[in-house]
């Protein structure tokens, strides 16, 4: 496997050596079943001479499982206690780190849009996924995914109804153009890439649970980094600064115990 992750920096300049060995392995031997290969050398052969196999193989390594108002308090938190304190600036510059399919970026403008922040607002939309990138931007999602959709926004404090801000058919949703005007998207790896701009929010939700200690460290440097004073970091629920080597640079800031938010001092 360190072979493997060794070729694909060196030929496609995806860094993946840092991430957590123990969900490398299992998102690989899924690999493997799908392209009918038994041996990881024998998968590093195909891959480095088939930049199409590799766009595959990107769809395994990077994990795309998102929700629109994923984890209601969350959000609720963000409308009541975050966004309060940052509507005092005169302009906002937010970055999602790790967007995926782009469910949390559209979630944020909506938020925004509702508590009157969106027009000075700008939204950075990250991932290392071209393919994840393009599917956030199009903002289309499955018909069937709106009800869910809808029930995590009025549970994080919607003020009307989500439909309000997509249209739908063709077995799908489209959010509304208007919301994206204030979003940037762009590809931005947490495992080689510097900080782009100095913000006031970074939201990057069950991402660190796949990297091992050192690009957790990394990561959580960059958005030290890019934060303003008193600046905002939210966090998965099952992620921490606890232990981290930037703990002493935060303030928690968790009004509910399921709530990972913290404060740059």
């Amino acid at each position: 496997m360190r072979l493997l992750l060794e070729a694909l920096m060196s030929r496609y300049q995806h860094d993946f050596r840092a991430y957590a060995p123990s969900s490398l392995r299992r998102r690989l031997r899924q690999a493997m079943e799908r392209f009918g290969t038994e041996r990881l050398s024998e998968l590093q052969g195909r891959v480095l001479r088939d930049p199409a196999l590799f766009a595959r193989l990107l769809q395994y390594l990077t994990v795309q499982v998102s929700d629109m108002f994923r984890d209601p308090p969350y959000f609720l938190t963000l409308r009541r206690q975050v966004l309060p304190e940052l509507s005092t600036y005169p302009s906002l510059k937010i970055w999602v780190a790790g967007c995926s399919h782009g469910e949390e970026v559209w979630s944020l403008a909506v938020l925004l849009h509702e508590e009157g922040l969106l027009e000075r607002s700008i939204v950075y939309a990250t991932d290392i996924n071209p393919e994840a990138l393009a599917r956030a931007e199009a903002g289309v999602y499955a018909l069937d995914r709106a009800a869910g959709f809808s029930r995590n926004y009025l549970a994080a404090g919607g003020r009307h109804s989500l439909s309000d801000y997509f249209a739908s058919g063709y077995e799908g949703i489209v959010f509304d153009r208007a919301l994206k005007r204030q979003i940037v998207f762009a590809d931005h790896s947490l495992a080689t890439d510097a900080v782009f701009s100095e913000t006031h929010l970074v939201s990057c939700r069950n991402v660190l649970i796949y990297f091992g200690d050192a690009l957790q460290a990394r990561a959580v440097g960059l958005f030290r980094e890019s934060l303003v004073r008193r600046g905002f970091l939210g966090l998965g629920s099952r992620e921490s600064l606890q232990f981290s080597a930037h703990a002493e640079a935060f303030d928690a800031f968790h009004p509910q115990p399921d709530v990972r938010l913290y404060r740059r001092r």
